[in-house]
């Protein structure tokens, strides 16, 4: 397994162990709200950043931008769900404009995926 794969995955487990223990606390301890958002967008990314991590040795031209989109993703992810986790479990945010940038990242993210995706092979 390519040493990229290897650290994309090692990124995606943990946010989706996160994701699992947001959720949960979301039901029982919470009752939803943005913690449940939260929740969402850690499962639902590292299941998409393990499967960038399965794509990644099969791309040639454009695996460093595939490698680079997946780390925006990442941590855009991880501002945006700990900016929601905090302001729901802690009352306060934890940077001014956090989950705007972290949702900005994984938008630009998500489009250097695409990018990645048209590149061609030659």
């Amino acid at each position: 397994m390519l040493l990229s794969s290897r650290v994309l995955l090692g990124c995606a487990a943990p946010m989706g162990a996160a994701g699992v223990m947001l959720a949960a606390m979301a039901t029982h301890l919470t009752g939803g709200g943005i913690l449940s958002t939260a929740a969402l967008f850690l499962l639902l990314h590292a299941a998409a950043i393990t499967g960038l991590a399965a794509v990644v040795p099969h791309v040639q031209r454009g695996r460093t931008v595939l490698i680079g989109a997946a780390a925006l993703i990442i941590a855009g992810t991880l501002l945006f769900s700990v900016d929601l986790a905090m302001r729901q479990l802690a009352g306060m945010k934890l940077f001014w404009g956090t989950a705007p940038f972290g949702g900005g990242a994984m938008i630009v993210g998500w489009l250097g995926v695409a990018v990645a995706a048209l590149m061609p092979n030659r």
